[in-house]
C-alpha cells in the first residue's frame, strides 16, 4: 500500500512509499481514501516529528470494511472523517465516532476540507450561544476557518463583521459578512462574540472591541506575535472574557460524528462553500508543501488519490 511518510532530512519534505497497511481496531472502519487536505498545523508537525512518521488527519473516501464491533457506516458508504495520523494513504483506519456519511452530491475533494477547519469554526461559534441578531467579529477571515465561520454565523442570523485585507472584501461579503474592515481599529462597534486567530495586534484590537459580558474565542496565533494584556482595556467591557479553543477537546468525544454530519449536510445544501485554493494529485504533495513553506502558496489545498 502507498502512503505518505515524513522525510525531514531528505531533499523533499515528504515522500510516497510502500508501507504496511494498518490494522483497524474494533471501533475503526477501514477507509479507502479518495481525498485529503493539508492543515497549517500539519506543516509544523512535519518539521517536529521523526523520519518515517505517517501524517494525515482530514480525509474523505469510502468504507472498505465496517468496524468489527458493528458500529459506524457499512462497507460502501461514502464518508468524511478525522484521524489522529496516517490519513495520507491509500487506506487508513478511522474511528467510527469520527466519521459521517456524505450525501451523494458532495465531492470527496470538498468534504476533505471539512473536519478540522469546520469543527473549529462550528465549536468556536457555539461559545457565543444563541447567535440570532447578535454581533460577531471574525478576524483572519480569509482563512478556511474564518470563511466557514462567516457562513455558519450568517446562517444562524448573526450580524457578521469580518476583518481581512482589502482585496478580499467583496468575496467575504458574498459569504455573508454584513461588513468587512481591514483592522478592528476601523470600527467603534462592540461585539458580543469575537473569533480571534491572528494574535498580536489583532488580539489587542479584539480586547478593545469586545462588548460587556461578551466573549473572545482565541483559536490561533498566525502572526506568531505575543499580546500584552491590560485589565484596564475591559473598563468599557466589564465581565467580558477570553477563552482558548482547541477543537479536539472543546466538545465531548461523542460529539464528533454529529458535528461532522451537520457540516456535511450543510455542504450538501450549499449553506457552506469551503474556499479551496488548489486541488492536486497527491503526488504533488511534496512540491505544494515546499511552496507553502516559502510563502508562494496560500490557502487550503486538497489532494486526490487515484486508485487503480
Amino acid at each position: 500500500m502507498l502512503a505518505v511518510i515524513n522525510t525531514p532530512h531528505e531533499d523533499k519534505p515528504v515522500a510516497l512509499r510502500e508501507v504496511e497497511e494498518l490494522s483497524p481496531a474494533p471501533n475503526e472502519a477501514l477507509i479507502e481514501v479518495a481525498a485529503f487536505s493539508l492543515n497549517r498545523g500539519e506543516l509544523a508537525q512535519l518539521n517536529r516529528l521523526e523520519h518515517g512518521w505517517r501524517p494525515g488527519q482530514d480525509v474523505a473516501g469510502t468504507v472498505v470494511r465496517q468496524a468489527s464491533d458493528g458500529s459506524g457506516p457499512p462497507a460502501g458508504a461514502r464518508i468524511v472523517g478525522l484521524t489522529e495520523e496516517a490519513g495520507w494513504a491509500e487506506r487508513t483506519p478511522v474511528r467510527t465516532d469520527r466519521l459521517a456519511v456524505l450525501p451523494d452530491n458532495v465531492r470527496f475533494e470538498e468534504a476533505a476540507v471539512l473536519p478540522i477547519p469546520g469543527l473549529t469554526a462550528l465549536r468556536a461559534l457555539r461559545r457565543g450561544g444563541f447567535l440570532l441578531d447578535r454581533s460577531v467579529m471574525i478576524t483572519g477571515a480569509t482563512g478556511i476557518v474564518g470563511s466557514l465561520a462567516i457562513e455558519l454565523a450568517a446562517a444562524a442570523g448573526a450580524r457578521v463583521m469580518a476583518v481581512a485585507r482589502r482585496d478580499a472584501h467583496s468575496g467575504l461579503r458574498a459569504l455573508g459578512a454584513s461588513q468587512v474592515i481591514e483592522s478592528a481599529s476601523e470600527t467603534n462597534e462592540r461585539f458580543e462574540l469575537i473569533l480571534e486567530s491572528v494574535g498580536g495586534a489583532s488580539l489587542q484590537g479584539a480586547m478593545e472591541r469586545v462588548a460587556p459580558g461578551g466573549v473572545i474565542v482565541a483559536f490561533g496565533n498566525t502572526s506568531g506575535e505575543p499580546t500584552a494584556f491590560d485589565f484596564r482595556n475591559f473598563r468599557s467591557a466589564q465581565n467580558a472574557r477570553i477563552e482558548t479553543l482547541f477543537h479536539y477537546s472543546a466538545e465531548p468525544p461523542a460529539a464528533f460524528a454529529g458535528d461532522l454530519r451537520s457540516l456535511a449536510e450543510r455542504l450538501a445544501n450549499r449553506q457552506i462553500r469551503p474556499m479551496i485554493s488548489g486541488e492536486h494529485d497527491w503526488s504533488e504533495l511534496p512540491s505544494v508543501i515546499t511552496e507553502l513553506r516559502s510563502g508562494r502558496f496560500r490557502g487550503k489545498h486538497v489532494f486526490a488519490i487515484k486508485h487503480t
